[in-house]
């Protein structure tokens, strides 16, 4: 569920739900526990009385009470209440997530090897933008940029699903993709767009080695023609079944470790 906020009925006692932003929360525990290691300024931690005494939530606890940092202990009802299921009897209310500048971005680029950046053109499932944070971030790459509208933004299931990868990966958002990958392009970064199309280059014979964006396009519509036509090149991925397309971030990955594989 992509909520913003959502007002629960009032109930008495400790039952009772608070409102909550649901775009500031992190739940489940791998997800809390990154967010404790990159130093993440959490206001509030939530676990579940049933939970207390659990193995697996003693360093959070610990880290917790180490940094400060407030821990409220919540009836089954509170986590019932909860729009995601896989919350693990575990919560973090954390700031408003910070996004990083394109521009700082290139300032700061490696000194050594070349950029590797991922842009996601409208993506809206925020299962597919946090699976593609947590691998960019696993195969090294400098940062995500995703549009500011018509696309899903660092909420808590892209948290979820990045598990714990977009507290430690510049996550970009854009008012255009097309003046981004424009921006790009004048910074001597070439634009790779994933298409399927006859004019795109094969996986095998792109050229990844060098400083370079790779654009995703949104999920079952692919490129916009016009995000297309800025791309320097389009790379296919072979497809020797009957399924006539991979999932975006599936998609993702094997570009990403091509371009490892190539720097390599």
């Amino acid at each position: 569920m992509d909520a913003r906020r959502i007002n629960r009925p009032r109930g008495p006692g400790p039952s009772r739900v608070p409102k909550l932003d649901f775009d500031d929360v992190m739940y489940g525990i791998h997800v809390v526990e990154e967010a404790l290691a990159a130093g993440e300024a959490l206001r509030e931690i939530r676990v579940s009385d049933e939970r207390k005494r659990d193995p697996l939530l003693r360093a959070i606890l610990a880290t917790a009470k180490e940094r400060g940092i407030a821990v409220k202990f919540e009836q089954r009802a509170f986590f019932n209440s909860l729009p995601f299921k896989t919350h693990q009897g575990v919560i973090a209310l954390a700031p408003p997530f910070e996004y990083a500048d394109l521009n700082d971005v290139l300032h700061h680029r490696r000194r050594t090897g070349h950029v590797l950046l991922v842009l996601l053109d409208h993506l809206t499932d925020p299962h597919n933008v946090g699976a593609i944070v947590r691998t960019a971030e696993c195969a090294g790459a400098d940062a995500v940029v995703l549009p500011d509208r018509r696309s899903a933004g660092v909420n808590a299931t892209v948290r979820k699903a990045a598990a714990g990868a977009a507290e430690h990966l510049p996550i970009v958002k854009v008012a255009n993709i097309n003046e981004a990958i424009r921006t790009l392009k004048k910074a001597g970064v070439w634009v790779a767009g994933a298409d399927a199309g006859p004019e795109a280059v094969p996986l095998g014979t792109a050229d990844f080695n060098r400083d370079l964006a790779i654009v995703i396009g949104a999920e079952g519509e692919g490129l916009a023609q016009l995000v297309r036509r800025e791309c320097d090149y389009l790379v296919s991925i072979p497809l020797r079944g009957k399924t006539e397309s991979l999932n975006a971030s599936v998609a993702a990955g094997v570009l990403l470790y091509e371009a490892l594989r190539q720097r390599a």
